[in-house]
C-alpha cells in the first residue's frame, strides 16, 4: 500500500496542509472502519501505520488481538518511532 495513495484515498488530496477538518474527521471514520473491517494482515497493518501517524491508532495488543505476529510487529514499529522522536 502507497502512502499517498492512502491518504489520496481517505482524504481526497495528497496535500495534507490542504485538508479541511471536516474532511479529516471524515477520512479518520472511514479509514477507522475500513481498518475494522480488513482481513489481509498486510493492508490491515498498513491502515494501523497510518491510524497510527493520526493519532487514533488502537494500542497493539487491542488491535491484533487475535494475531501475535501483527502485534509484535506493531510493538516493534512503536519502539522505533519512539527511538527516532528521542534521537
Amino acid at each position: 500500500m502507497n502512502l499517498e495513495t492512502l491518504i489520496r484515498h481517505y482524504f481526497g488530496t495528497d496535500d495534507l496542509d490542504a485538508i479541511t477538518e471536516d474532511a479529516l474527521t471524515l477520512g479518520k471514520e472511514k479509514l477507522a472502519v475500513d481498518f475494522g473491517v480488513e482481513r489481509d494482515a498486510g493492508r490491515k497493518f498498513a491502515l494501523w501505520t497510518l491510524m497510527d501517524g493520526l493519532g487514533i491508532a488502537p494500542l497493539p495488543a487491542e488491535a491484533f488481538e487475535k494475531a501475535p505476529a501483527l502485534r509484535r510487529a506493531a510493538e516493534d514499529y512503536l519502539d522505533a518511532a519512539w527511538k527516532l522522536e528521542r534521537d
